[in-house]
């Protein structure tokens, strides 16, 4: 099990990672195989331990050692558990929205974009295989809203651009309630100023065709049978306000609209990725039984 710490300050240097160090300095932009991420509450803890990732520490208040045990059983020795009084965690900023516990996790290697893409298709099988394109989004909550549909909605990965923000950023994490963890994704294209060329190439060459979420005057409608039809599909999403760019969508080989209703023309991009995920991404068995983890 791992080790237990009490502590009764936040003076600790082992506590840096949740006190002091800004989000740049978790990614260790300058060596990011070194970098880390924090994950809040017991519930997105639960999920990235899930899903394999390394714990570097915990932070929790004391009330939350013992529900916190059975997770704990399996973390090594090595890794430090840092237990406060609850007055004491009180004073992290933001300590409100994180139900009481903190971890800090290695960051995951990310995959070349080509071998990801790869992965996507072998792990579909016969069926369609659907990705998800972030270009230069910037709302760490819609991030995080994005990757909890695609959970929820059978995406089988989602690529970011080099100017979209971290989806292991702390409220992008907790916002997709550990979904991060279970959707696979990865950068797509090293330079901003390469973009959209590059990563229109990679998965062009990967056989996917590209479809700009866009208003033109000759974008399908997301009901259209013909979308059903692509076997390989990579749907790109724009940034808030102005949408994909200019380039962006004229490089896509088609242009997808959602239909609407009161002269309405757009919706928050969270939003129309729900929608456009259950149109478009092939449904899952309507079986569902609620199975609780330990902190659902």
């Amino acid at each position: 099990m791992a080790r237990v710490i009490r502590i009764t300050d936040l003076s600790d240097p082992g506590l840096d990672a949740y006190v002091r160090l800004t989000e740049r300095e978790l990614r260790c932009v300058l060596e990011p195989e070194k970098g880390i991420f924090i994950a809040e509450s017991a519930k997105v803890i639960e999920r990235a331990l899930a899903a394999g990732l390394e714990p570097v520490s915990f932070l929790m208040g004391e009330r939350w050692l013992e529900q916190l045990g059975p997770l704990l059983e399996g973390v090594g020795g090595d890794v430090p558990v840092y237990v406060a009084p609850m007055a004491l965690m009180e004073e992290l900023t933001g300590f409100t929205v994180t139900r009481g516990a903190l971890a800090a996790f290695r960051r995951p290697p990310l995959m070349d974009a080509g071998a990801f893409l790869s992965g996507c298709v072998e792990r579909a099988g016969e069926r369609p295989v659907r990705v998800c394109v972030l270009e230069g989004i910037v709302d760490h909550t819609n991030v995080g809203a994005i990757f909890r549909s695609a959970a929820a909605l059978n995406v089988d990965g989602i690529l970011v651009s080099p100017t979209c923000c971290d989806p292991l950023y702390r409220r992008a994490v907790r916002v997709s309630m550990g979904t991060v963890f279970q959707v696979p994704w990865t950068r797509l294209g090293a330079e901003a100023r390469a973009w959209p060329r590059e990563g229109l190439d990679v998965l062009h060459a990967a056989g996917f065709a590209c479809a700009a979420m866009a208003l033109t005057d000759d974008s399908h409608s997301l009901d259209d049978p013909v979308l059903g039809a692509i076997g390989r599909l990579a749907l790109f999403m724009g940034t808030e306000g102005t949408g994909l760019t200019a380039r962006t969508v004229s490089g896509c080989d088609l242009a997808i609209r959602i239909p609407m209703a009161h002269g309405v023309d757009s919706l928050n991009v969270a939003a129309a990725s729900a929608v456009a995920f259950w149109q478009l991404c092939p449904h899952v068995a309507n079986d569902y039984h609620y199975q609780p983890g330990l902190f659902s």
